[in-house]
């Protein structure tokens, strides 16, 4: 089974220098949107489009497809 993995967005937050508040700052998010993505729950094209918009960068740079027994 396939699954939404967002660990490239942590890496990408690292490399920018920001935390999980600086994102919801920076995009308007709500802590529920982030903590959604913190656990890997589904979570709209909307909130990811704002997202990839605040960090100058596209979707695949923020999120990949995993099978669900693999960690990325």
């Amino acid at each position: 089974m396939l699954r939404i993995s967002y660990n490239k967005l942590w890496k990408l937050l690292i490399d920018k220098n920001m935390n999980k508040q600086d994102l919801k700052n920076a995009t308007g998010i709500s802590s529920a949107s982030i903590a959604k993505l913190g656990r890997g729950d589904n979570i709209t094209t909307d909130v990811l489009l704002k997202i990839c918009e605040a960090l100058d960068c596209d979707l695949e740079d923020i999120m990949e497809t995993v099978h669900g027994n693999e960690r990325s």
